[in-house]
């Protein structure tokens, strides 16, 4: 963390953190790694995974916060305790909302491999014994705009069909120039780099790298290379709670 002439704090780009879960499945962690050890409020915790054809999460239990999976390449099998069976491909969004508790598996589709991204988002106290949801949104559901300098898809926000108890936004963001990400007041959120690299705020920011924001500001995003950048804002309004995460499930 820098300051900058203002005086004011600033977090810069950090690595994300290689996690190998206990089913053989591999993640690129941004956080909460070895570089960056706490949760950012409201969110718990972000990773890219990536399943192999004979890997995958079988059927377990998850309780008190949501969880957003949106497809990067390849396709996923979900399946769940609501009777839920959908395959979310390219670009498509889950939204599980775990709350009491729920039970579900993650598999790879088609005898192929996957990845994609991971969010899980805390639930407030208040909502933490809700009842358990699912929905998805298919890439075609999921408005997306143009903009001098970047093409932007709303994968939770303004006219998005995914929607979360907690006050948010999660933006696919492919720049091909300069684009600026503006954080509400009071809102903390990250940037994520899934393909390609550029800079943020001056900064090299590459594949795996993510850039905790915990202040109000804008944060500019520029394609410095001649290839394709593409990153994921997310940003959250906090609940100032407490969150107190074992393993799969949030307190």
């Amino acid at each position: 963390m820098t300051t900058d002439e203002t005086g004011q704090s600033r977090d810069e780009p950090i690595p994300g953190q290689l996690v190998r879960h206990g089913t053989g499945v591999n993640s690129n962690r941004a956080f909460p790694t070895n570089d960056y050890p706490s949760n950012l409020d409201p969110f718990v915790l972000f990773e890219r995974f990536y399943i192999d054809p004979d890997k995958g999460f079988p059927m377990h239990a998850h309780k008190g916060f949501e969880i957003v999976s949106y497809m990067i390449e390849g396709g996923m099998d979900h399946e769940d305790s609501l009777g839920v069976e959908h395959t979310a491909y390219e670009n498509d969004a889950m939204r599980i909302t775990t709350g009491s508790g729920i039970q579900h598996s993650e598999f790879p589709a088609d005898g192929a491999a996957c990845n994609g991204l991971q969010l899980w988002v805390n639930l407030p106290r208040d909502d933490k014994e809700a009842d358990p949801d699912y929905v998805d949104a298919s890439a075609a559901e999921l408005p997306t705009a143009e903009f001098d300098g970047a093409t932007v898809t709303t994968v939770v926000g303004d006219g998005s069909p995914i929607d979360l108890h907690t006050e948010m936004e999660y933006l696919d963001v492919h720049v091909a120039d300069t684009w600026t990400w503006t954080l509400p007041d009071g809102w903390s959120g990250f940037l994520y780099g899934v393909s390609g690299s550029g800079s943020v705020d001056g900064s090299d920011f590459d594949e795996g790298d993510v850039l905790p924001v915990t202040d109000t500001r804008d944060v500019v995003v520029e394609n410095d290379s001649d290839g394709p950048f593409r990153l994921v804002a997310v940003s959250g309004l906090p609940h100032e709670e407490p969150i107190r995460q074992q393993g799969p499930f949030v307190f």
